[in-house]
């Protein structure tokens, strides 16, 4: 029988944890977790924890696990797993250089997120929450949204999410589909989906769905450039990472009316403070990036996987969510 000492060692970058899930950990591992809340955690906490750790697991993307931290933990560190999709948080050329694998949960919150942007798209569309508020403020609502039948819809990355977005999409009487992708996507095209340029996607689309990843490619993929090829009656739906759009840009396209309404699960900052400009447009809808997280299921689905990673590269298995480093 393994004493703590021997077992090896996991490193909880936080304790908003399923105690089902850990408990699951602690028949194989020794782990140890950082005593704070997930936005309570520090690089700090992390240095001062990591040493001797076979896997880290960690959540969102605010704590920078840099190659001083990696390097920190000595030849012990394998893998490290986040609870989230995105990873860039994550030094990947100095987990390549080491051979430490890295795995995500980006297919447990697939259908999650998918079904997120649909809401969310409609939602900004119809104006369904300026609808609501002015019906419980005892007013008929008098403005007009749009609708999605005979629109086109791009979606700027078409990985998991991108795919999943589609096949919800494809129950739409759209007039057309568009994507961007660095290959062709089978799934995408047998929906009738187009792989296409950005300028073309935003200036064809009257829908643009952002569900790329965040990487030094992406960042500000949509900005005052890209605004300004959009049609006067575009809504941008953002699912991916705040940075994707450059903010001050987007306030500026709104404000003039360039283009005609935003829907957001992803901000920068998160969350965004009350006095922010896009907290006070009636055009745009706000959420507390949610698209994988808000219901019963996704929790325990993605605090699974989390482990299941971990759990293959202990075994000498291939990891369900490895990501390509």
């Amino acid at each position: 029988m393994f004493t703590n000492m021997s077992k090896p060692k996991i490193l909880l970058s936080h304790n908003d944890f399923p105690p089902a899930i850990i408990a699951k950990l602690m028949e194989t591992f020794y782990v140890k977790i950082i005593n704070k809340p997930m936005v309570g955690s520090t690089y700090q906490l992390l240095l001062d924890n990591i040493p001797g750790t076979f896997g880290l697991i960690i959540s969102g993307c605010k704590i920078p696990i840099d190659e001083h931290l990696i390097e920190t933990a000595g030849p012990s560190l394998r893998v490290i797993s986040s609870t989230s999709m995105g990873y860039e948080c994550v030094d990947t050329n100095a987990l390549k250089k080491r051979g430490i694998v890295l795995g995500n949960t980006v297919h447990a919150t697939t259908d999650r997120v998918a079904e997120l942007t649909i809401g969310l798209l409609i939602a900004t569309a119809r104006n369904v929450l300026d609808a609501n508020q002015q019906m419980k403020s005892g007013k008929l609502p008098t403005s007009l949204g749009t609708g999605l039948t005979n629109s086109v819809v791009g979606i700027i990355g078409c990985g998991n999410i991108g795919i999943a977005v589609a096949k919800l999409l494809s129950g739409f009487k759209l007039s057309e589909l568009l994507y961007t992708s660095r290959k062709p996507k089978p799934e995408v095209e047998c929906l009738g989906g187009q792989l296409v340029s950005i300028n073309d996607l935003v200036g064809r689309s009257d829908y643009i769905i952002l569900a790329t990843v965040l990487v030094p490619e992406t960042m500000y993929i949509i900005n005052k450039d890209r605004l300004a090829l959009m049609k006067p009656n575009a809504v941008i739906i953002n699912v991916g990472r705040g940075k994707l759009i450059n903010q001050d840009d987007l306030v500026d396209a709104l404000r003039t009316k360039r283009i005609r309404g935003a829907g957001l699960d992803v901000t920068t900052p998160e969350p965004l403070p009350p006095d922010h400009p896009l907290m006070t447009m009636n055009n745009v809808v706000i959420l507390p990036h949610i698209a994988g997280r808000n219901t019963i299921e996704a929790a325990m689905e993605k605090a699974q996987l989390t482990i299941d990673n971990i759990f293959a590269v202990f075994n000498n298995q291939p990891m369900p969510g490895q990501v390509k480093l």
